[in-house]
């Protein structure tokens, strides 16, 4: 039996890389082909067990929560007209999931973010998923949420996702110093937000999948605000190194960072092609396309 059955997914940022588009649609909104970036990142939790899901929002997400509630007029008309199917994604994570939303009142960092979901969380290991992540697990394997959640199952021991990145995206990231215990499995030395490349020599970044037991939640109460003035998530894994120890683990996955324009774009394209009623048309699109490109460019 799986241990852990809550996850938080923050979902309070602003969005300024989306501007102008999320001055009003936030942007864990924005559509991935046919669903907003925030249901596959619920749809994974659901998928790796967990039951309760804890979305942290902020002041004008209120479309986040309308989303996942029901809309009885839609619902109905769509019934009527023998059309439900359209919905049988969202009524299953409905059916599956409890979600639950919590206000985070001042945009405090990612920790204080995380911290906002104790009263849910109380003294259980949980799950966090950042909510513009998109992690897709290949065919038959299990997704990033679910591999960390068999690790902690094992271990007892908080366990991240860690991948590796070139030197001049280390400042990106949440950066882990590691020693390897055994083939894609490792122990976390020590963290650090988001460094100039000199500053660590490790490549090993944190893509926003991370499964904690309950310590977490006592150190970020005692969290002293840092980089920007915020309680940084890192700051407190990095305590957590020294008391509890922390694991981490590659993972076998897609992953695409929704937040940024690119990584969103790749999204679309790359989940567009899975999709069964677009892939023929979008890749007949691509190799069209690909053959006007000159040096790169469109002609």
């Amino acid at each position: 039996m799986s241990k852990v059955k809550k996850a938080i997914i923050p979902a309070a940022g602003l969005g300024t890389r989306f501007l102008p588009a999320t001055k009003t649609v936030p942007k864990e909104m924005l559509t991935i082909v046919d669903a907003p970036i925030i249901f596959y990142v619920v749809e994974e939790a659901v998928k790796a067990g967990i039951e309760d899901i804890v979305l942290i929002a902020g002041r004008g997400k209120h479309s986040i929560e309308d989303f996942f509630d029901t809309s009885y007029e839609l619902e109905d008309r769509l019934a009527k007209e023998g059309k439900s199917h359209l919905l049988d994604r969202l009524a299953h994570i409905r059916s599956m999931a409890n979600i639950i939303s919590i206000r985070q009142k001042q945009a405090l960092g990612l920790g204080h973010a995380v911290l906002s979901g104790l009263p849910v969380v109380g003294k259980e290991p949980f799950a966090v998923l950042l909510g513009d992540e998109i992690t897709m697990g290949f065919r038959g394997e299990p997704n990033v949420t679910a591999q960390l959640v068999s690790s902690f199952n094992e271990t007892e021991t908080s366990t991240i996702a860690i991948m590796e990145v070139l030197e001049k995206d280390v400042s990106k990231y949440g950066i882990a110093d590691v020693e390897e215990v055994k083939p894609g499995f490792f122990k976390v030395n020590s963290l650090i937000e988001k460094p100039k490349p000199h500053q660590t020599k490790s490549r090993w970044a944190l893509p926003g999948r991370y499964v904690f037991d309950s310590e977490i939640m006592n150190l970020l109460k005692n969290a002293t605000p840092s980089l920007n003035g915020e309680i940084q998530l890192t700051d407190s894994m990095k305590v957590l190194c020294e008391s509890r120890g922390l694991n981490a683990m590659t993972f076998k996955a897609n992953r695409y960072d929704a937040g940024d324009k690119l990584g969103y774009l790749q999204a679309n394209i790359e989940l567009g092609l899975r999709n069964p009623e677009l892939q023929s048309g979008l890749r007949d699109y691509i190799l069209a396309i690909s053959k006007k490109l000159k040096n790169g460019f469109l002609e």
